[in-house]
């Protein structure tokens, strides 16, 4: 599937959910805020929300300090 992930495009293997696009971008599911076509996505929900062909997924690490 090809979707578009910080800006850039990305073709992905199997990839149906939030988390298992995160699964396989190696990226921690509890450290992150993910967005999909302008709409937030709930920690919750990561394993049941769809992601479709040229969706456009913004990722966003959490940042400590200051």
């Amino acid at each position: 599937m090809r979707l578009i992930i910080n800006g850039e495009i990305v073709e992905t293997a199997n990839t149906e959910t939030v988390l298992e696009l995160l699964r396989e971008i190696d990226v921690n599911p509890g450290l992150v805020a993910v967005e999909v076509n302008l709409s937030i996505i709930k920690k919750t929900d990561y394993s049941i929300y769809r992601l479709h062909e040229e969706d456009k997924v913004e990722i966003v690490n959490f940042v400590g300090g200051g």
